[in-house]
């Protein structure tokens, strides 16, 4: 089973226990997270991290565009 160390910042942890703006923190949140696992999970699967050519590598990726999480949507 594959480990993950998720990095978070100093602002997200600090939105999460104020009153202000904790939906928009929880959501920011939200997001780094299901980021940072899913560039984890495309580098298990390549065998490789983005822009490394190793001879382990078993596909390639063309790369992502950068989107903001959106709770209740089902795209």
């Amino acid at each position: 089973m594959t480990q993950f160390n998720i990095t978070l910042t100093e602002e997200h942890l600090h939105g999460l226990f104020t009153g202000d703006g904790r939906d928009k923190a929880f959501t920011k949140l939200l997001e780094t997270i299901f980021n940072q696992v899913l560039l984890i999970q495309s580098k298990e699967q390549i065998g490789a991290d983005p822009y490394k050519q190793t001879d382990q590598r078993r596909s390639y990726r063309n790369g992502f565009r950068q989107r903001e999480f959106q709770p209740g949507s089902a795209h």
